[in-house]
């Protein structure tokens, strides 16, 4: 199974990583300067999971002729999903498969109406994991998982075909069902925490320590709920108790797009918040007219303007 990988960043690079080090044949799809950098130092994982330092990492460059692969791994941030796209869109067959782990829902709807739908996959990953300032993969926890499966249910022998090829690449994986409930989940979880974290400027701990820090985050989950069920999405008693334990004890957890804030950079309002607030219908409102989900995606979207207008 030849798989491409998009980019060899902190997600691509820690799951590709992994893959090409159980013998898959990997290659990853990245600029110049980030090959060049591969071939001289190699891929280097620095993980609570076992460190790995990859050599003779196979990449490829945009432009270049190639034969299609059978797996496209897609991890970019969602803003970047149209150029990632016109980099890999030359590799697709046929018969190739795209995986994406993005986060949201909005990348599904751009890739199948591109690709079809016989192509994509639904994917989620969990992990936290950044590039340091050697441009080594840094793994900050314990978590690294893979969740993937088709979008219309039910497990085919493609996809099965893709969880034995990851079965001993170190990082655990897990073939969905229900991919499109899975991702429901994740992103109503994301969606609360994001909002939350940015709103308040920081973390669960010092949001339920503050007056009426737990309403904040109650509401913006029940907010988030509401859209998923308008959706035709419903979150079972599996979630409720993950999302109970992970959003009200408190803890240093942030969302990475509060790290984006902080780090005056990018991020994923749009697709995190703005996606979710457009699909509200009915759930969006309420008797003030204005729902905490909307009042932290302004508040993101005011961010944007004066990082565009500072910069």
């Amino acid at each position: 199974m030849r798989i491409l990988v998009v980019g060899a960043g902190a997600v691509g690079g820690y799951f590709g990583g992994r893959l090409a080090a159980a013998g898959q044949d990997v290659t990853f799809l990245v600029r110049a300067g980030r090959a060049e950098k591969l071939q001289r130092d190699g891929l280097v994982i620095r993980s609570p999971r076992g460190d790995l330092t990859l050599h003779d990492v196979k990449t490829i460059l945009a432009g270049v002729s190639a034969e299609p692969f059978d797996v496209v791994l897609l991890s970019c941030k969602a803003y970047s999903l149209d150029d990632a796209i016109d980099s890999f869109a030359p590799f697709v067959g046929e018969s190739t498969l795209i995986l994406p782990m993005l986060n949201g829902m909005r990348h599904i709807d751009v890739l199948t109406q591109k690709f079809g739908e016989t192509r994509v996959l639904g994917g989620q990953c969990v992990i936290a994991a950044t590039l340091n300032a050697d441009q080594q993969i840094v793994h900050l926890n314990d978590m690294h998982a893979v969740t993937f499966g088709e979008l219309a249910g039910g497990v085919s022998e493609r996809v099965q075909a893709i969880a034995d090829a990851m079965a001993d690449a170190n990082f655990d994986v897990t073939v969905s069902e229900n991919i499109l409930l899975r991702m429901w989940e994740k992103w109503v979880f994301l969606a609360t925490l994001a909002a939350s974290t940015c709103l308040m400027r920081g973390s669960i701990s010092d949001i339920l320590a503050a007056p009426d820090g737990r309403r904040v985050i109650e509401t913006l989950l029940r907010e988030a709920r509401a859209v998923a069920q308008e959706s035709g999405f419903v979150m079972v008693p599996d979630f409720d108790a993950r999302a109970t334990q992970t959003l009200f004890t408190p803890s240093p957890l942030t969302a990475s797009m509060l790290r984006d804030v902080e780090n005056h950079s990018h991020t994923e309002a749009d697709h995190i918040l703005g996606d979710l607030i457009s699909r509200g219908g009915e759930a969006q409102k309420t008797e003030q007219g204005l729902s905490l989900l909307r009042i932290a995606y302004s508040h993101l979207k005011t961010y944007e303007a004066r990082q565009t207008r500072t910069s």
